[in-house]
């Protein structure tokens, strides 16, 4: 095994875990679901660790891309589907439920494509160029993808229905609810 160091990807895992769970429960929802899939990234990580190439990007990178594939996988499994997990109430819970019960079915309305540029987004908290750098995109036509895609959102959502969601640091207990779902 190798030893860690400044060159090992997962030698700081606090905040990837934070970012790469963040990013998934964007794609498949807060709790049991999200967390396994974190958990199944982290472990192809580390049976993977020594194919990282530090020059080719950054471990959060590598890590997304790994998320990326194990949510496919979920996904082609049928497990990403659990059941909402309790959240303490901080404000006005009909109207935050509705809200994010709004958001969850206007997402899926959008495509597939849509959809990952919003999880990279607002759930893995990456800019424009480091989306464009994770997807082999140019950056331009990342922002254009992402600006046409909000738009789609808004439209199903409505005008004035849409708020943006804030974009802050991962949360730093994967049960909690993230801001912006």
């Amino acid at each position: 095994m190798r030893p860690i160091d400044s060159r090992d990807p997962l030698a700081h895992p606090e905040a990837l875990i934070r970012r790469v769970y963040a990013y998934v429960a964007y794609r498949v929802g807060d709790g049991p679901a999200a967390e396994d899939i974190t958990g199944e990234t982290f472990v192809r990580a580390v049976r993977y660790r020594e194919s990282y190439d530090a020059a080719k990007g950054r471990p959060a990178d590598w890590l997304l891309g790994i998320a990326r594939h194990c949510v496919s996988d979920a996904r082609a499994e049928g497990a990403t589907h659990s059941p909402p997990e309790e959240v303490v109430a901080t404000g006005d819970v009909a109207a935050e439920a509705a809200d994010r019960l709004a958001l969850r079915a206007a997402l899926s309305d959008l495509s597939e494509r849509d959809r990952e540029l919003i999880a990279l987004r607002y759930g893995a908290d990456l800019s424009a160029r480091q989306i464009a750098r994770h997807l082999g995109r140019r950056t331009n036509s990342v922002e254009v993808a992402l600006h046409r895609a909000l738009g789609r959102l808004r439209e199903t959502l409505g005008e004035g229905e849409w708020r943006e969601p804030r974009v802050s640091e991962p949360s730093t207990s994967p049960s909690r609810s993230h801001e912006g779902m």
